[in-house]
């Protein structure tokens, strides 16, 4: 699937293809998640019940252990 990004407002934003928005399981207005991957790639999740706290519980810990992180990814 491709996309482009494109200006909305003072903002830019990419519109999902159908095809997208029928695999995430999404409507309009909901909720998506961007994470960080490696090679300057995104992953993107829909909201589900627990994600938010369990993202929150990987940030605290990946803030904490930074150093050990860095460390084990040489």
């Amino acid at each position: 699937m491709e996309t482009k990004v494109r200006k909305i407002g003072n903002s830019l934003g990419i519109l999902l293809p159908k095809e997208a928005v029928q695999a995430l399981r999404v409507e309009e207005g909901a909720t998506l998640y961007l994470t960080e991957g490696p090679n300057n790639s995104l992953g993107i999740t829909p909201e589900r019940p627990g994600f938010k706290e369990k993202m929150e519980i990987a940030d605290s810990l990946m803030n904490r252990y930074r150093n050990a992180f860095r460390e084990l990814a040489k």
